[in-house]
């Protein structure tokens, strides 16, 4: 089993991460809020997670152990996999996803691609009990506005459609969306895009 990898940031993108090993690069699905905690740094240490099936064999990063926990928290409810799972810890922080789901906020949970009404209602039921075990809470501000990629308009909006091609949606309407959104926020950082057209697409 990985617990961590630890090594030069090879690449970079708002769903994927390559961290070299000593010359092996492993390649990471991430998170938004793990993109937003490594950019800009020339080496890191991710958590992971493996996900090994028979037709794949994935792993996820996590910049902190936190995340980990709930992603592997939110994979034992029915229906959700480690895609779903990332995509929920893209469009919510750990903590803004803690505090829904302790307060049963049903409706922030809705606001995520894919996450219907019994699916959040599950969410709830399933974990409200074991989050507060988990006594996580703390916010560590990740998904900032002040991202590195706010000066290239073009380099954002390649890296936002890319990132929510690379999550399932198709690339024509994440192009519209993407547009849409920086019509109206120029300055926007790619992170901060993406999560904005989750809750579009």
């Amino acid at each position: 089993m990985i617990e961590y990898v630890r090594g030069e940031l090879a690449e970079l993108g708002p769903a994927t991460a390559v961290i070299d090993c000593n010359g092996v690069g492993y390649g990471l699905s991430i998170s938004l809020n793990t993109f937003s905690a490594i950019q800009g740094k020339k080496s890191c240490k991710l958590y992971v997670y493996e996900a090994v099936r028979e037709d794949a064999y994935v792993l996820y990063g996590f910049a902190d152990k936190q995340e980990r926990e709930i992603f592997l928290l939110l994979i034992t409810v029915s229906g959700i996999g480690g895609n779903t799972a990332r995509m929920i810890l893209s469009a919510l922080s750990p903590a803004e996803l803690v505090n829904a789901i302790g307060s049963e906020n049903v409706n922030l949970l809705k606001t995520v691609k894919g996450i219907g009404l019994k699916t959040a209602q599950r969410v709830i039921v399933d974990l409200k009990d074991k989050i507060k075990v988990t006594g996580a809470s703390s916010d560590n501000g990740l998904l900032g506005d002040g991202g590195l990629l706010s000066s290239g308009y073009v380099a954002v909006q390649d890296e936002a459609v890319s990132a929510l091609t690379m999550l399932g949606f198709a690339s024509a309407p994440s192009m519209k969306v993407v547009m849409a959104i920086l019509k109206d926020e120029p300055d926007a950082p790619v992170e901060k895009v993406v999560k904005l057209a989750l809750k579009r697409l």
